[in-house]
């Protein structure tokens, strides 16, 4: 039976409070990816989602093994001729520490002042319950949906989604599909509707200095040896220059450069740049010339020192000079760029700079590869038609200076453009004490899935 966005908008009406019901049982469950003591919780919180999938009236439903947490699989393909969505979300979340600082237990969540407060609340089982609501209200009465749908809710996504991409690579074919909307992005400051179309990529790697065997006496071998610590300053600060570009060759050889309507869409964003200066506490902002802060922080790669360590850290004085030092540096990408090959540039760049007397070791830890769906792609402007009409206004484009690896995954081993369109509120307090979701975002982002769908089966996407 043919059902409209309206008739679903009554159903959620009817629903609501059962609704808002059983999204609290969903954040009850302490689905912890990271911690071994909570793999019980998290495999009952994937038997949750199939259990509702099944009782919504998707079908092929699997609480699929991987080596670690299972990924829940659905699916809905009886719309012939109509495109092929594959929807991800996760359904694990990040430890709750520090627990002294939450108002309430961190797994029994309470509603207050249009809010729901629970680990998990926003990221990302609010986006995760929404899709299953807005499946649930197209499948309601015999309905059926307009699209076809496969559904992917993984249980590792805050530890790493490890085991993701092989789980990926052995369902390919299954997982054919011609677009993937990934939930589990939010919106801009201020809460301004907003669709996430990049995310940058990430190479993480390890610097280790060498020299004596043993820490040595400052007195009696200063001036004579190579310092460590030292040369690992010397090092660290030769990797930028005096602009703040970074200084290795063939860095920036593979960078997609920003187009017109790119730093339009920069420029048209709410950004309060002193309140943003102000947050950090710095006096003063700082970054590649030639580009804005926003700009720089999701269209520009960077490389950055994450942590620095070796010789002497405790109170009062120990005149060494220490045997070896070391750093942890990591590179946000931009699209086309590779972490393997941003690390084999910054790795013999580093080893350039290294003087003889000291051994000189860079190893490589991991990498995510960049994601980017170009703003005026068919897809994107179908969930901008969707959040225009349920949330008035246009919604504005937005690249994240973060990542989100199963992005790029569902491009390199699936072949699909990528839909990012999550609802989550710029102040949710995601991964902190006191997570909290919008009632009103979670109420009327599922009403933008009910009409995303409708708006895919009119929209060619090719």
């Amino acid at each position: 039976m043919a059902r409209h966005p309206a008739d679903i908008d009554a159903w959620l009406d009817e629903t609501r409070e059962e609704r808002l019901a059983d999204y609290l049982e969903f954040l009850r469950i302490p689905s912890i990816s990271t911690l071994p003591a909570h793999a019980a919780d998290c495999r009952r919180a994937a038997g949750f989602l199939a259990d509702h999938l099944r009782q919504a009236g998707l079908e092929h439903v699997e609480v699929a093994e991987t080596e670690g947490h299972p990924v829940v699989y659905a699916d809905w393909l009886h719309a012939e001729g109509r495109p092929t969505v594959l929807v991800y979300g996760h359904y694990d979340v990040q430890p709750a520490d520090p627990l002294d600082l939450w108002e309430k237990p961190p797994f029994d969540p309470r509603v207050e002042g249009g809010r729901v407060y629970a680990r998990g609340a926003a990221d990302d089982k609010s986006n995760v319950h929404a899709h299953l609501q807005a499946a649930r209200g197209w499948l309601a009465d015999g309905g059926t949906l307009p699209i076809n749908l496969k559904y992917v809710f993984e249980g590792e996504e805050e530890s790493g989604s490890e085991h993701l991409d092989h789980w990926l690579s052995a369902n390919r074919e299954r997982l054919a599909a011609d677009l993937a909307v990934v939930s589990d992005t939010g919106f801009f400051d201020g809460n301004v509707p907003a669709i996430t179309v990049g995310l940058r990529g990430i190479m993480y790697a390890q610097l280790n200095v060498s020299g004596p065997t043993v820490d040595l006496h400052s007195g009696g071998y200063g001036g004579t040896v190579r310092n460590p610590a030292t040369v690992l300053c010397e090092i660290v600060a030769g990797l930028h220059d005096a602009e703040g570009r970074v200084n290795v060759p063939g860095f920036y050889d593979d960078v997609r450069p920003l187009s017109v309507r790119d730093r339009e869409e920069f420029a048209r964003l709410p950004f309060d740049e002193d309140a943003y200066r102000a947050s950090t506490g710095v006096d003063a902002l700082w970054g590649e010339s030639g580009f804005t802060t926003l700009e720089r922080r999701g269209g520009r790669p960077t490389l950055e020192v994450n942590g620095i360590w070796g010789g002497f850290q405790g109170e009062g004085a120990k005149t060494i000079i220490p045997a070896h030092a070391h750093a942890k540096v990591s590179c946000r990408l931009v699209r086309d760029q590779d972490p393997e090959r941003i690390f084999a540039l910054v790795r013999d760049r580093i080893l350039q700079l290294a003087p003889a007397g000291v051994r000189v070791e860079v190893t490589y830890i991991h990498g995510g590869l960049p994601s980017l769906t170009p703003i005026d792609h068919p897809a994107t402007q179908a969930a901008a038609r969707s959040l225009r009409e349920v949330f008035g206004g246009d919604p504005v484009y937005i690249r994240e200076g973060g990542s989100v690896p199963v992005t790029a995954s569902f491009e390199s081993i699936l072949g699909l453009p990528v839909v990012l369109l999550g609802f989550t509120p710029p102040d949710d307090r995601a991964h902190a004490p006191n997570e909290s979701m919008r009632l009103d975002n979670y109420e009327q982002g599922t009403r933008t899935i009910v009409r995303y769908w409708q708006a895919l089966a009119e929209t060619p996407l090719e």
